[in-house]
């Protein structure tokens, strides 16, 4: 069995243990610099507390979650305007009027890794053991600096610890280029260093070889796109393919075969490579409660466009503006992908035991009798991640993990990074795995080139959709100036004197704006600016 999920123990944010000296143990910042660099299981400890600056539900400690990255794209809006990504699709966006901002959380956890890597070698314990946190400190690393890249483009590459009293701070923004380099080298490094897999549930969810080589795969199909690969360097294609073909040929994950809801429920699937889970004892902030609808006593918090709603195919394959989709607008949820009745909760859709109704004084409308204020203003709400099982006034908190790298990415990488590299034949069959296992069943793609590529892109849209893939997506395919510039959009549902319904698709939920000139990067925040000499991404 496989342990994937990443436990963080909120009380000194270590992994759990069942050991009561452990348990009784003082949290790391009232241990001396002496005591935490003698003993490997707190410096154990100390490397598991960085696992907090990996993707996540909500936001820990000022990093930013995946849910603020899907409302502030065209797939999701963010009700209550959570880590204020308005200023992202309202285009607001500044170095004074910040969103999403990862800068300094980024670099704070990579000082403290270089704190790590400068004592490591000293500490005194079991050589493996202090591999294996090599292993996961540098995979850890890499992530920042990954992430700093995919949002701010070059940025300084520190490796060094500096003190607050170090007069001679030099350093410069590396360039992209150079970043992912070092990125992809780091991950070279950490992946021999780390195990296949871990037997032992206090090993829950820690960095593996094959959560190493997945990164690797992201960073170099981004890398690869247009955005960066302005000249369409096959040779960025090439490598973006065979490092997500790396991970294929481990044979360490199975894409998952079952109900595809449950994919995203459990703990423990093997389509999972690694996933953010909060431990045992303590809950995974919000999960349920965020994306139900009000009249299952949830906040509506996060909630689906009709954007997103309608690139759900019909289960005959065919987009529903395509002639011969068979798609009617005034009945529009019947015969979708199956994946749609997996992710979307939609008018007469059935949850927890009841009808949903989002017409006019209906249990989940703006106008319901009970909690109307947490309504969904687009008149839907995800399913995905929603556990109906659960029952959070007995249960507490939901512990649905968060899933960071899975197989259908990996699959969804190399087709992409294959096309890209005039591959077709190759790249339409990984396509079609996704699309034609069971539990979803759809109808094979058959395209080559761009309409290829196109296919590609949607399929990531469907089968990615609210796990933060889209917002950074359609920047590296530098289409965001056409889908950020789109009004996030809802449907008005009227229920008729004879129960039927009609469909009105004109409601607006909110007006977005995309800058071409400057919005695919992040700018460098001013407070940044203000300590240290770096030149300014382009036109902010």
């Amino acid at each position: 069995m496989k342990f994937k999920n990443i436990i963080i123990a909120l009380s000194f944010m270590g992994l759990v243990s069942c050991k009561k000296d452990l348990l009784d143990s003082k949290p790391l910042n009232l241990i001396s610099d002496e005591t935490l660099w003698n003993d490997v299981s707190l410096v154990e400890k100390f490397v598991n507390e960085k696992y907090v600056v990996l993707p996540h539900f909500y936001m820990y400690s000022g990093v930013p979650s995946h849910l603020g990255y899907a409302a502030a794209s065209d797939e999701t809006y963010a009700k209550f305007l959570y880590e204020n990504v308005n200023r992202i699709t309202t285009g607001q966006l500044s170095p004074d009027v910040l969103a999403l901002d990862s800068w300094t959380v980024d670099y704070n956890y990579i000082r403290e890794l270089n704190v790590f890597f400068s004592k490591i070698e000293s500490v005194p314990g079991d050589q493996a053991k202090k591999n294996r946190l090599k292993g996961e400190a540098t995979f850890l690393r890499a992530y920042c600096y990954f992430d700093l890249a995919s949002k701010y483009g070059g940025v300084p590459l520190i490796t060094k610890v500096y003190n607050a009293t170090d007069q001679n701070f030099v350093e410069k923004r590396a360039s992209y280029e150079e970043v992912i380099r070092f990125v992809v080298d780091e991950l070279d490094k950490a992946a021999p260093l780390l195990p296949l897999s871990y037997s032992a549930n206090l090993d829950l969810g820690r960095a593996t070889k094959g959560a190493a080589l997945a990164l690797k795969s992201r960073t170099l199909l981004y890398a690869a796109s247009p955005l960066w690969n302005t000249n369409n360097d096959q040779a960025k294609w090439k490598a973006a393919a065979d490092a997500a073909k790396a991970v294929i040929d481990m044979n360490q994950y199975v894409l998952y075969q079952g109900d595809y809801h449950n994919l995203f429920i459990q703990p423990d699937l093997p389509e999972v490579i690694i996933g953010y889970h909060i431990d045992p004892i303590k809950t995974n902030a919000y999960s349920d409660t965020f994306f139900s609808p009000c009249g299952s006593n949830g906040y509506s918090a996060y909630i689906p466009t009709q954007h997103i709603v309608d690139q759900f195919e019909m289960k005959n394959g065919k987009m529903i503006t395509e002639t011969g989709s068979g798609y009617n607008d005034q009945n529009p949820y019947i015969d979708r992908d199956p994946r749609f009745y997996a992710n979307i909760l939609y008018n007469g859709a059935q949850f927890k035991g009841r009808t949903l109704a989002y017409y006019d004084k209906g249990a989940d409308s703006r106008t319901a009798p009970v909690n109307a204020g947490n309504a969904s203003n687009t008149c839907y709400n995800w399913r995905k991640y929603n556990d109906e099982t659960h029952n959070e006034a007995i249960e507490g908190e939901s512990k649905t993990p968060f899933i960071i790298f899975r197989l259908s990415e990996i699959y969804l990488n190399y087709a992409e990074a294959l096309n890209g590299a005039g591959n077709d034949g190759e790249a339409v069959i990984w396509l079609n795995k996704i699309r034609q296992r069971t539990g979803v069943n759809m109808p094979a793609v058959v395209a080559t080139g761009t309409d290829l590529r196109d296919k590609i892109r949607h399929e990531r849209e469907v089968e990615l959709c609210l796990e933060g893939h889209r917002f950074f997506d359609v920047r590296r395919w530098k289409i965001a100036e056409i889908t950020d510039n789109k009004n996030a959009m809802g449907v008005n549902v009227i229920k008729n004197a004879n129960g039927s319904f009609t469909y009105d698709y004109s409601l607006l939920v909110e007006t977005r704006k995309f800058d071409a000139t400057k919005h695919y990067l992040f700018p460098i925040p001013k407070y940044e600016l203000d300590k240290v000499k770096l030149v300014q991404n382009p036109n902010y």
